[in-house]
Parts: C-alpha cells; structure tokens; sequence
C-alpha cells in the first residue's frame, strides 16, 4: 500500500537481511553483499525477508482482518491514499487482487511486516515504480505498534532488498507536509529531505496539502 507512516519510531541496529523467495522459480538469488549485481526482473514473484524482530511477507488472506482494524487509525485514513471509508471488502480486494497484481506487473512490491514473537501486523511496505531506476518507499504503521523502531528495520530491509534486486539508482519517499513521524523514519533511513511542492496534492480531505519530497541514491 503506497503511503506514508503516520507515526514515529525509534532508531536501532539492524542485522544482515536474510531474502527468501517464495514464488516457483522466477525470482532469482538476491546477494545482499552486492547490490550492484541485482538485476531487475521483467515478472517478480513476492519474497520474504527477515530481520531479528519481523518477517516481511505478502499479505494473504488471513491478514484480512488486521488491515481492515488497521486502516481504521484517523492517521492513516488522513495521511495515506486509502479509501475512506475504508471497508473489510476493501481490504480484501487490495489483499487478493490489487497487491498481486503489482507483483505480477512488476510495478508495487508490497510487504507485511509482522513481528516474529506475537505474528502481530506491524504495517505496510512498498516500493512503487515511477521511472527508469527510480521507485518510491512508501509506509503505514499499526497504531499500537508505533514507537519501536519497527518501521525503521522494515524498511531498511525493503530498501536493502531493493538496491539488490531491482534496478534501481535512487529511492524516492513523499509525505504530506506535518506528517512527522513519516518524515522521522525516512531520515533515520538517511533520506535527505530535498524541499517541500506546495499544494502537490488532493487528501482524503478533500483540500490540497504541501508535501515533503526526499531521496536516497545507491549506496
């Protein structure tokens, strides 16, 4: 799911990445230690990653209920482009159809974060295709799972992913101006905020907003 995480975390140290496939065959073997020999496929089946705290996924249906419960947060309803309302059958049409979708046309790359001691949901992550070797990160953060350096560790381990295996030479990250949290996770990632588009966009508000534009090139 495209967007921005609506509240803040702290930073922490994070372990190597270990990458999974979990698609029959079409994604090839990532090799973290070098990203520069990652080759981006014409069709990407989803991987799992994993980092000390979380496993990153693909939603199934199973997490139909906990993005439903998610995507209630005011939050996320106003800083994110979900649909408002938002319903169980929207989540579940996202789950089943539109995110294997992305997959399969090679363009959204989304992932469950869960936490490895309870399963817990954590968020969302993405990368979003815009351009030749330019994507964008985009996040949403469970409620009662802010603060804890959660959004951090999952998206540094989509972005580490990312420079290994797609092509890629920066990662781009847009918030709605006042979207402090989002903008708090995105610098501990070490994107540089590069200014601000006055009124780039309409929210679920229906008024337009100033929003933040960062980036981070290739290591």
């Amino acid at each position: 799911m495209p967007g921005t995480s609506p509240g803040p975390t702290d930073a922490v140290a994070f372990p190597k990445v270990k990458v999974n496939a979990t698609g029959h065959g079409r994604v090839p073997e990532y090799s973290l230690a070098a990203p520069a020999a990652g080759v981006h496929t014409a069709v990407m089946d989803p991987v799992t990653l994993e980092t000390d705290r979380l496993t990153l996924r693909a939603f199934t249906s199973a997490d139909v209920d906990a993005v439903y419960e998610a995507c209630q947060d005011e939050d996320i309803q106003f800083f994110t482009p979900v649909p408002v309302p938002f319903r169980r059958a929207d989540a579940e049409k996202r789950i089943a159809v539109d995110l294997p979708a992305g997959w399969a046309e090679d363009r959204n790359c989304t992932l469950g974060a869960f936490r490895k001691d309870t399963g817990a949901l954590v968020g969302s992550y993405c990368l979003f295709f815009v351009s030749q070797g330019v994507w964008e990160l985009g996040y949403w953060a469970v409620d009662n799972q802010r603060g804890r350096g959660y959004s951090v560790e999952a998206a540094r381990a989509l972005c580490e992913w990312g420079w290994a295996a797609l092509d890629v030479h920066r990662i781009e990250w847009w918030a709605m101006v006042g979207n402090a949290g989002s903008r708090a996770v995105a610098e501990k990632l070490g994107f540089i905020v590069e200014g601000t588009l006055r009124h780039r966009g309409v929210a679920n508000d229906g008024k337009p907003h100033d929003w933040w534009i960062g980036g981070l090139l290739r290591p």
